[in-house]
């Protein structure tokens, strides 16, 4: 680790811990209806919006009809996108004239990308047009962003309490948060990142000769528009096939820190935001510190592992790595990306070392909830802050609160429905992958390293990242279906859960607190929080973190490579 490096890490945190707080209380104010001056012109949008829909922005929903008006938006956006994507070759902005992709290709990539998750089994120059990345893709960044802040915005109103008729309007909940937050900031960072040099345009691809005399095509496109909202919005999926390991997509030192600022930013933002809502600035500072313990953790091995722990070769491990980023940018982005359900790269994390590879499949099963992704990483978080809630008044034998309300046997269930489906799910079906031959065949590699392939694919899938181990063929009607399958009970064994919890919470009476109230804001209470956190990931994960990157370790220390 050189000196440009420590620059670089000293203004990522700080700028992070800067804005966050700043971001979070903006985010909490503008899902309130409290829109600042210099966004009056885009309130007058949001009128117009509802006028032409028919949206009436007074009414609250129940939590029943805020669920199944999530599931009717979702179910709509990816009909549209599986069907534009078969027959892509009737849109617009298709100068190569790529025809429409096989249908199991198709319905995999519209769950990907209107789940959040952003899974490519292919490569977007080579299959897709400016069209279907722009009209398709790029409006799903948005939207399926844009639900999750309305997810977490519902959920804080049944925590907190803070509205007696309902959960609120989801399609007012989900303009704001696409017309306030996330276009603003994506228009904003398109420009830098345009100055920086990621390219912007509809030309055809451009024709060029190599030294060696052998012609190529260099793609085009209208790149930059989505690579903002790409990381912001912890999309992830790469304009092309390697992601923002591209010199179009991330040409510069400054669009790198740039980018890996952004995959971070709104979600580490919201613990801020929920404080707010609260009115209770420690609850949110207690939620942020407890990511950041559990993020710190997975960085540190990963760190140690890719710069001091290569039993292979003498010094650092640089397999899979930009040169011109350099390993500790690389492991900064690889923790980032894992830890906030983005899943986009600069790196290829196939090649990293098998610990560090480890580390961030750990950030993956966790559940996406280190920082996690926009709006449903932190919903996530709040099922476990149930849970320690629930077994700390166990401990105590005083029943449990959590901001007065409280915590039952209902409120229970839906927080270990929306804990465990996703890992259940991913289990299920990596241990059909590795039982037969069309689930192995897709490997790149045996032995723990392929097993690790499989799970990191899954695991990616039902924690609506989208990173991959790239080792892994996933191009298959196998993993097409069953990946496409884990990203929907992924999304919606959360995101129903927190509405049904919000729903529970929502008519309690909230209950003042006394001496024998368990704090919630407090050193003792993050401990306990990153405790559950652990223990739970480890009670289900731990057996194939063993066979997989543990055994790809130790079988290194005797000399032998997968």
């Amino acid at each position: 680790m050189n000196g440009n490096d420590s620059v670089f890490y000293f203004l990522y945190f700080a700028v992070l811990f800067l804005v966050s707080p700043l971001l979070g209380a903006f985010i909490a104010k503008v899902m309130d209806g409290e829109i600042p001056v210099f966004l009056k012109p885009v309130a007058a949008v949001e009128k117009i919006i509802y006028r032409v829909t028919g949206v009436r922005p007074e009414e609250s929903s129940s939590p029943r009809t805020y669920a199944l008006e999530i599931l009717g938006f979702t179910s709509v956006c990816l009909l549209a996108v599986t069907f534009g994507l078969r027959f892509q070759e009737f849109l617009p902005w298709n100068p190569e004239g790529k025809p429409g992709l096989h249908w199991d290709l198709a319905w995999n990539t519209a769950v990907s990308f209107t789940t959040n998750t952003n899974w490519q089994a292919y490569s977007g120059e080579s299959s897709l047009s400016y069209g279907s990345q722009m009209l398709l893709l790029g409006v799903q960044n948005f939207v399926s962003a844009g639900v999750g802040i309305a997810v977490l915005a519902a959920m804080a109103r049944g925590l907190l309490g803070a509205s007696k008729t309902g959960l609120g309007n989801f399609f007012v909940d989900l303009t704001r948060s696409v017309l306030y937050i996330l276009l603003p900031l994506s228009f904003l960072f398109a420009l830098v990142l345009l100055a920086q040099g990621v390219i912007m345009d509809f030309s055809s691809y451009m024709g060029a000769t190599t030294l060696e005399g052998e012609s190529v095509k260099i793609p085009m496109g209208p790149a930059a528009s989505q690579i903002a909202i790409k990381q912001l919005g912890t999309n992830g999926g790469g304009f092309f096939g390697v992601n923002s390991a591209h010199p179009f997509e991330n040409p510069t030192p400054f669009s790198n820190w740039l980018q890996s600022l952004a995959i971070l930013l709104i979600p580490a933002s919201l613990p801020f935001a929920f404080g707010k809502w609260a009115k209770s600035w420690k609850a949110g500072v207690s939620l942020f510190i407890a990511m950041l313990v559990l993020f710190a953790g997975s960085f540190a091995v990963s760190f140690w592992s890719e710069l001091y722990s290569s039993l292979q070769v003498a010094g650092p491990n640089w397999e899979g790595k930009e040169i011109r980023f350099g390993i500790a940018q690389s492991v900064l982005w690889e923790m980032a990306t894992t830890a906030a359900s983005n899943g986009s790269v600069n790196s290829m994390h196939d090649s990293f070392s098998a610990l560090s590879g480890g580390a961030a499949l750990w950030n993956i099963l966790l559940g996406e909830i280190v920082f996690g992704g926009v709006g449903v990483g932190l919903a996530g978080m709040l099922f476990y802050v149930i849970l320690t809630v629930f077994i700390a008044g166990l401990m105590v034998g005083r029943t449990p609160e959590y901001f007065g309300k409280k915590i039952e046997a209902r409120e229970v269930k839906y927080a270990l429905v929306g804990t465990l489906a996703p890992g259940i799910c991913m289990l299920l079906f990596t241990a059909v992958a590795v039982s037969y031959d069309f689930g192995l065949s897709s490997r790149a590699n045996n032995g723990p390293h392929g097993l690790t392939e499989i799970l990191y694919a899954f695991a990616s899938a039902a924690g609506n990242n989208g990173s991959a181990f790239a080792g892994l063929n996933a191009n298959t009607v196998f993993y097409n279906t069953t990946l496409s399958f884990c990203m929907l009970l992924g999304r919606f064994a959360v995101i129903l859960p927190a509405i049904g919890l919000a729903g529970a919470l929502v008519d309690k009476k909230k209950a003042p607190a006394g001496e024998g109230t368990f704090s919630t804001d407090g050193p003792l209470f993050v401990l306990l929080l990153v405790s559950v956190i652990v223990l739970v990931g480890a009670l289900t994960f731990l057996p194939l973190l063993v066979l997989g990157p543990g055994a790809e370790y130790l079988l290194h220390g005797l000399g032998r490579t997968f």
